[in-house]
């Protein structure tokens, strides 16, 4: 896909999620909650976004497209946050580069953890963490003489982010770093 298609493909996702959002859980926090921080020990979230994929390997391909997936356990308490950990999933995918018919294709599985606050204002979720996991890479240049590369590699992350819960069970998030993508946009659902 061409750059230009993949902003216009996030900027259609997003608004079509905002559409759809009052639809989503309780369309706003309605009674009294006991707490104004969404995530706390025993809470679960699951987060999927679309963004700017990470070039693993160094090489001459365009920025790829990225999506990610991440479940979070919420485990303990540490100081005025919480500690959770979980399983995250996704991949970075490229077309094209230096060498017009070069493509690579890079599928992560790790593990996170991250640290959780809300500052105390209702619906708002900030955090930073690490992840490790394993990149499974598929390389290939179809040309004259056909090069076609399979790599498994040792892939760290780490990532800040921030999540705004509309409802008790829906919101929108947003997270940078170095972990399956660059930059990247979606929403959250918090399942328990």
């Amino acid at each position: 896909m061409k750059p230009k298609t993949i902003r216009k493909s996030i900027v259609c996702g997003c608004l079509a999620l905002l559409l759809m959002s009052p639809f989503i859980g309780n369309a706003q926090y309605k009674g009294v909650t006991n707490q104004a921080n969404p995530v706390q020990p025993g809470s679960v979230t699951l987060n999927l976004g679309i963004g700017a994929g990470i070039n693993y390997l160094d090489d001459y391909y365009y920025q790829p497209f990225g999506t990610k997936m991440a479940l979070e356990f919420g485990a303990f308490k540490a100081g005025p946050g919480t500690i959770t950990f979980g399983p995250e999933l996704g991949g970075s995918f490229s077309n094209g580069g230096y060498y017009d018919n070069y493509r690579v294709r890079t599928l992560v599985v790790a593990g996170r953890s991250a640290w959780h606050y809300g500052w105390n204002v209702r619906g708002l979720d900030t955090y930073g963490g690490f992840s490790l996991g394993m990149g499974f890479v598929h390389q290939e240049y179809v040309s004259d003489a056909d090069y076609i590369s399979n790599q498994t590699i040792f892939v760290p992350g780490a990532f800040v982010g921030a999540s705004y819960f509309l409802s008790r069970k829906f919101g929108f998030n947003a997270e940078a770093g170095f972990d399956i993508t660059n930059i990247q946009f979606g929403v959250i659902f918090k399942l328990q």
